[in-house]
């Protein structure tokens, strides 16, 4: 798909402090055809746009003061007065490592891209929520969009599409993620699902051994 026009007529929330990274976001946006977007400087000031009207999606830095996208994020999806608890959000942000990563997909984000970004990067995610919206939700404190895949395998006692590993270590929280195996986290039906110890060959898949 050709990005030239891909945002006409979409309003964009741009939620970011740094005049620098606001800059180039604009300009990302620009490039790609958008036309009708808002700049709030934090989480703050994004309330009160979305309470003024509500914006079609919504890019969204993570550290700001006095109210950070993390807090705003919890509350459009959370709070009664929320004039939209299912608003498209991205966020944009240094924070690679898996603690970030795993709060704003707990938080109920739809999409993650890590800084510095580029035109492709930002243009894959915005596609990925518009092309490709999930159902949201309700599962204990959770409300956010449904990362499960369409199609479960179980392969074991935890039934997450993925083999049991007893013993292996999880990756430390502090460690960075790419933006592929964030992509990946965010998408899992994306991701070809794995095929447990000796269940048959899906058909015309040609065998790696031979």
């Amino acid at each position: 798909m050709s990005s030239a026009g891909y945002l006409d007529n979409v309003r964009i929330l741009v939620v970011e402090d740094h005049s620098f990274a606001r800059r180039i976001l604009l300009e990302i946006l620009k490039h790609l055809g958008a036309t009708n977007f808002v700049i709030a400087k934090d989480g703050e000031e994004a309330w009160q746009e979305i309470k003024k009207e509500v914006p079609d999606l919504v890019l969204l830095d993570w550290e700001m003061i006095p109210v950070d996208g993390l807090s705003f994020l919890r509350r459009v999806r959370h709070d009664p007065a929320s004039p939209n608890p299912y608003l498209p959000i991205v966020m944009v942000t240094g924070f690679a490592d898996r603690w970030h990563v795993f709060q704003a997909r707990d938080a109920g984000v739809n999409e993650y891209v890590i800084k510095p970004i580029s035109a492709k990067a930002l243009l894959d995610r915005i596609q990925a929520v518009v092309e490709r919206p999930r159902r949201f939700v309700r599962v204990g404190k959770f409300f956010g969009p449904d990362r499960r895949r369409k199609e479960k395998l179980f392969l074991g006692p935890d039934k997450r599409g993925a083999a049991a590993k007893p013993g292996a270590p999880a990756a430390p929280l502090a460690a960075d993620m790419g933006q592929e195996e964030i992509n990946a986290l965010f998408n899992p039906d994306d991701v070809p699902a794995p095929v447990a110890e000796g269940a048959e060959k899906p058909l015309n898949q040609p065998d790696p051994k031979t």
